[in-house]
């Protein structure tokens, strides 16, 4: 019986939800799988047929140790997402790539270590008309260090802005898009190049409210239908990542999350190729769906 090392980290023990039905969806197609941390010292990797890459949400934190940790593990298994996926998704500069190569992406300023916060700021502002905005790490997971601020708080923003470069990170601008108080965004989730289901998540980001020190932030979820617009969206996008990667085949799976800008029309927020979540519970069949692919990688 082939073994699947469903791999999270130590750090977000219990709060996975997709575990529970992943296991028992492995389960029941005789898939043996073993829900294990990355940073356990004491799991022999090589003893796996595959690592599924599930919620080691803390890789931002640590990213070249898990980058390292990966490297290692494609050396004596089977990886998903692969490496080459994995370390290109890590950090969203990807998404000024995935802009050039012709994908609509919510208008994104990023501002390097080296640059004077305020000025940096304040360039933003004279570009982009939006009466709110958005600032977070470049490298980040869920809503962590990530905080809305209105036009007037830019001193605060500011600030914000001077504490990541401080420590050595990326930052990113972007509008606060309107449509995401009414609408929330959707995410279309995708095996194997293939769409399996769409779910809705309310907003997580709300005036004053202070950043998160938690990647574990996910806001209010519902299943919903992905329209035509969105669907063709998410498979430019999907295009573009095979382009700029020249990859032989689709990721094992992909979460693409979007928002609609004033004019109405979808843009991708994120391309979630790590550890996204793919609330299995909200969408019946899922799990399933996902494992049956997960069993013809590993028997490949």
């Amino acid at each position: 019986m082939k073994t699947i090392a469903l791999v999270t980290a130590v750090a977000a023990t219990g709060h996975d939800e997709d575990l529970a039905p992943l296991l028992a969806a492995c389960n029941a197609a005789g898939l043996r799988a073993r829900i294990v941390a990355w940073d356990d010292a004491t799991i022999s990797w090589g003893r796996f047929d595959m690592a599924l890459l599930r919620s080691p949400w803390d890789y931002t934190e640590r990213l070249a140790e898990f980058l390292g940790w990966c490297g290692h593990v494609q050396q004596v298994t089977r990886l998903l997402n692969p490496l080459d996926i994995v370390g290109w998704n890590t950090d969203k500069h990807y998404l000024a790539e995935l802009r050039a190569a012709g994908v609509p992406v919510v208008a994104t300023a990023f501002v390097e270590p080296d640059a004077e916060p305020l000025e940096a700021l304040q360039a933003f502002l004279g570009s982009e008309a939006a009466a709110e905005f958005v600032v977070k790490p470049a490298v980040s997971a869920g809503a962590r260090d990530t905080q809305r601020y209105s036009r007037a708080q830019d001193f605060a923003a500011g600030n914000h802005i001077a504490r990541l470069l401080e420590q050595g990170r990326s930052v990113m601008l972007q509008p606060y898009l309107r449509s995401v108080d009414s609408l929330g965004e959707v995410a279309l989730v995708y095996f194997d190049g293939q769409f399996s289901h769409a779910i809705n998540k309310g907003a997580l980001l709300h005036p004053d409210q202070p950043a998160t020190a938690t990647p574990h932030a996910s806001g209010d979820i519902s299943p919903r239908q992905a329209d035509p617009a969105e669907r063709q969206l998410a498979e430019t996008v999907l295009s573009a990542l095979a382009s700029l990667l020249q990859l032989q085949a689709p990721p094992a799976y992909a979460r693409i999350d979007l928002l609609r800008d004033d004019a109405g029309q979808p843009r991708l927020l994120e391309l979630e190729l790590i550890e996204p979540s793919l609330f299995f519970a909200h969408a019946p069949g899922s799990a399933e769906r996902f494992v049956a692919n997960l069993a013809r990688h590993v028997n490949a």
